[in-house]
């Protein structure tokens, strides 16, 4: 398995309009046919000094191996989401894992 996690930052200036339609767009990645599962997910209220909560969006995919998340990069649903959305991010941090 592999796993992808990305953490999402959205500019400041984003409205919760916006913010309504970047994460229906994150949901629709789901669709792309190699993920196993998925999970889109914000802060949650857990507060402890290793908890880290200052991102918009938390996604998580998981995929059957390497090649599975090399379909998954150049699907078209992952271009539109990065095309489309790409303005609204602030800072975008990935944690890969095998």
């Amino acid at each position: 398995m592999l796993a992808h996690h990305v953490l999402f930052w959205l500019k400041a200036d984003i409205t919760e309009a916006q913010k309504a339609a970047f994460r229906e767009s994150l949901e629709g990645l789901k669709k792309v046919e190699t993920v196993k599962t998925f999970h889109v997910g914000e802060p949650s209220s857990i507060s402890r000094a290793v908890v880290d909560t200052t991102y918009t969006f938390s996604l998580v995919i998981f995929f059957e191996d390497m090649a599975g998340h090399d379909v998954y990069q150049v699907h078209p649903l992952h271009k539109a989401f990065l095309e489309e959305f790409r303005v609204f991010f602030e800072k975008v941090v990935i944690y890969d894992s095998i």
